[in-house]
């Protein structure tokens, strides 16, 4: 016997004083309420309700023990209550890594609004270009570009990018600017490294192969080497995500658009276990919604 359902249904009974009105409140058979309701009495040692043909109601020790029954089920649905509370409002320590480039332009900035919305949140955030291990390093959502394919991983992709090749205005002004790939190599170059591997990180257009050349500057940092472009120290190749205020703010200007291509996806990562967390999926919806909102301004720029 379910000793809390037979309570809860025994209540019912001697509130409403009619198996048949509890059985409808309680969405149960008639005859369901009362084998429940004898059950318990069987149990207790006790007759609980006293019957008529009419009515039922409770005994002297029914109504003693009905007394008890309503504490102890309030005290019960308190607890599941909390438990949902804490289920459904995001709580407690949440350490997130995210790129710098991200960090500083859209989250930092927004980090004020987030935290009212969800004061019980303690955020750990970290700046990182380089790709860390979420569990050795105890992160629980990170964002990531390009296609993650670790098998432990859950990545959910919040936004698309499109590589686009920047300079300033007055670099382009005195270099010129390129009007086909080939063009490039009178360039001087401003490069990304690989978090990874160190590596400069290769550019990449439609339909060619970039022409071979020398970077002049090599940055480990995205948010550098685009601040770098803005500053008339060459030509950079990025995603629109990362240049599209300054492109707004006409601090850059974009060339070879006809080779343009499609840049990788943007996704918020983390442990398959940790995916389902409220307070994970309530960080990932906030950044996915500050991604949508700066390429809707980008795009009415």
């Amino acid at each position: 016997m379910d000793r809390l359902q037979a309570m809860r249904i025994y209540a019912r009974v001697a509130e409403l004083g009619s198996f048949t009105r509890a059985a409808a409140d309680l969405d149960m058979s008639r005859a369901a309420v009362s084998e429940s309701v004898a059950a318990l009495e069987k149990h207790l040692g006790a007759r609980l309700l006293a019957r008529s043909t009419r009515h039922v109601a409770p005994t002297d020790e029914g109504q003693e023990y009905l007394q008890r029954c309503r504490r102890i089920l309030a005290e019960v649905d308190a607890a599941e209550a909390a438990l949902r509370d804490a289920r459904e409002r995001p709580q407690g320590h949440l350490r997130v890594d995210v790129p710098p480039a991200f960090g500083r332009v859209l989250l930092l900035p927004a980090l004020p609004k987030f935290l009212d919305r969800y004061p019980d949140l303690e955020l750990d955030v970290r700046f990182n270009d380089r790709v860390v291990d979420l569990v050795a390093e105890r992160v629980d959502v990170a964002m990531r570009s390009g296609v993650v394919r670790a098998p432990n991983l859950y990545a959910r992709r919040i936004a698309t990018t499109r590589r686009v090749i920047v300079g300033s205005p007055a670099y382009l002004e005195n270099a010129g600017a390129p009007q086909k790939p080939d063009d490039l190599k009178r360039h001087r170059l401003i490069g990304a490294a690989s978090g990874t591997t160190g590596r400069p990180l290769q550019w990449v257009l439609r339909g060619t192969k970039p022409p071979k050349a020398t970077f002049a500057v090599l940055f480990n940092e995205m948010e550098a080497m685009i601040e770098a472009a803005a500053g008339g120290a060459g030509l950079a190749q990025t995603v629109d995500l990362l240049a599209g205020g300054l492109i707004a703010r006409g601090k850059l200007r974009t060339v070879l658009d006809a080779w343009g291509t499609d840049g990788p996806p943007v996704s918020m990562v983390s442990v398959e276990a940790a995916h389902r967390s409220v307070k994970v999926r309530v960080f990932s919806d906030f950044c996915a919604q500050l991604l949508a909102k700066w390429r809707e301004d980008m795009t009415r720029a």
